[in-house]
């Protein structure tokens, strides 16, 4: 019996797939019944997710990914909640402009959101 391909080449294949169709985007217009699913932005002032993101954001992932099966026009915007006290925080610890530590790190929860 063959040995079934990595799991991390099924995720990039579909993924790939997904993007280039555009799976996830919501039609401007569409006559289908629409939803509409949001939770809070998370807010990249660390290094990456932790547990409470997955909890709420991948929770809601689900769901609407039902609505979607279901027919339905599903707009489910994520953005980043940033700046504030927790990133000048984190950027004096580790001696970067907050900026740039922003940038730093929405990069990598986007990079760990899809993967998820």
């Amino acid at each position: 019996m063959p040995n079934p391909r990595p799991i991390h080449e099924m995720e990039s294949k579909w993924q790939a797939k997904w993007a280039a169709e555009k799976t996830y985007k919501a039609e401007t217009g569409a006559k289908n019944e629409k939803f509409f699913g949001l939770v809070e932005f998370p807010f990249p002032s660390g290094e990456g997710l932790h547990v409470g993101h997955t909890r709420s954001y991948f929770a809601l992932d689900a769901y609407t990914r039902r609505q979607r099966m279901l027919g339905k026009n599903v707009m489910f915007p994520m953005g980043w909640d940033a700046f504030g006290l927790p990133t000048e925080n984190f950027a004096i610890k580790h001696k970067v402009r907050p900026q740039d530590a922003t940038n730093k790190n929405v990069a990598n929860f986007k990079r760990q959101m899809q993967s998820m």
